[in-house]
């Protein structure tokens, strides 16, 4: 493996072998790490097997199998998997992530935006018609493969809009929202590439139907997140950086009261390849497991 990823010679000697349907013969758990939509019609094979699945591609983090048609152009081939698929978001869906066969590990930027808008759901202090989500990631987003707009000189120096009013990730933010809320939520979403390697921040902008303190939500917030040990509610007048969180898996938020405007506005960060990813993905194998939950995850944001 060290031939593909020289940063890990002398520390892991696995050997890379086919991806085949025999694979899962001789494992318990079984990531799969592929483009999207690549996974449509191996995934069922996998499941034949005993051994538990994690799934780190969009194949089946929507439950509508319409979706699919309308936000990646393509017909879900087995839309009779997608009710089955457990949502792997932990600080939501920890106790069906224990009893799961099979999880859809969520995406980056709706991990940031849901972690951002949960603990409000559930409230009547904020109107859900009203949310806006500006966010910023770095380019590893991407992937591995060259393209114009991840090019060096493209993306150096510059900062770039991109999937205005029709990035894929919007249904898989709406579709959480809306499970938690008890009724439909749209989000305006507008996600934008920064001169970085990796790293997320989400600013999260929502209307509020009565006057709160700072002091007030951070309470609040803390109170909602107090078992989970990987989302670090910042202190009043404290905002989310994605130094802070640099190759960690936590997801830190930050809360500021727009009085003047009657608005919240809710940072959140994370590391777009960890907390946003494979770290999530750990995560959820730990639970899938019985395993303590931190296991090789505590490790701190590196820094500077």
């Amino acid at each position: 493996i060290a031939e593909v990823f020289p940063s890990l010679n002398g520390v892991v000697d696995l050997k890379l072998r086919p991806l085949d349907d025999s694979i899962t013969n001789d494992c318990s758990v079984l990531f799969l790490a592929l483009p999207h939509m690549a996974a449509l019609d191996k995934l069922p094979v996998y499941l034949q097997s005993d051994c538990k699945v994690i799934d780190l591609s969009a194949d089946y983090r929507l439950k509508d199998p319409e979706a699919y048609s309308d936000w990646y152009s393509v017909t879900h081939t087995h839309p009779e998997l997608l009710e089955k698929a457990v949502y792997g978001l932990p600080e939501l869906h920890r106790q069906s992530i224990k009893a799961a066969r099979f999880i859809a590990n969520p995406g980056c930027y709706p991990t940031s935006v849901i972690l951002a808008l949960a603990p409000l759901l559930k409230t009547d202090w904020v109107d859900l018609k009203s949310i806006i989500s500006d966010s910023k990631s770095g380019v590893s987003g991407a992937g591995r493969k060259p393209s114009l707009t991840t090019h060096y000189t493209e993306v150096n120096e510059g900062i770039s809009p991109y999937g205005l009013a029709g990035h894929r990730h919007t249904p898989e933010m709406e579709q959480e929202l809306s499970s938690l809320a008890g009724k439909s939520v749209q989000v305006t979403f507008s996600p934008h590439l920064i001169p970085m390697t990796r790293g997320m921040l989400s600013t999260v902008y929502i209307n509020l139907n009565e006057s709160l303190s700072d002091e007030k939500l951070v309470e609040h917030y803390r109170n909602f997140y107090q078992a989970e040990p990987f989302v670090r509610v910042l202190n009043p007048g404290k905002f989310a950086s994605s130094h802070h969180v640099l190759s960690s898996n936590f997801c830190d938020i930050g809360l500021k009261v727009d009085s003047r405007n009657q608005r919240l506005i809710i940072t959140s960060a994370l590391d777009n390849l960890i907390k946003g990813a494979s770290g999530q993905a750990i995560q959820n194998m730990n639970i899938m497991l019985g395993l303590d939950e931190k296991m090789g995850l505590m490790a701190p944001a590196i820094f500077p």
